[in-house]
């Protein structure tokens, strides 16, 4: 026996999320901070399967900057 469901579903947030109503709050206050403090780099799909972690990637870049220091001197 299937049990009716009676209540309606609402496409809009409840009275109680109604943030136009509420005082103080800056958009975007710490955007300028987020920025800073992230890097995001998109790799190529054939680099990202060579490097599937950041990890990967910080090593393989380490050692590219190691090789690259080394034949300056």
């Amino acid at each position: 026996m299937r049990m009716e469901n009676n209540h309606k579903l609402e496409d809009e947030v409840g009275t109680e999320y109604d943030f136009s109503k509420k005082k103080g709050g800056v958009r975007g206050k710490y955007v300028e901070r987020y920025r800073t403090g992230t890097n995001v780099v998109l790799l190529d799909p054939d680099v990202a399967q060579a490097f599937p972690t950041s990890d990967s990637v910080n090593e393989a870049l380490r050692l590219l900057i190691q090789i690259s220091q080394r034949q300056k001197v």
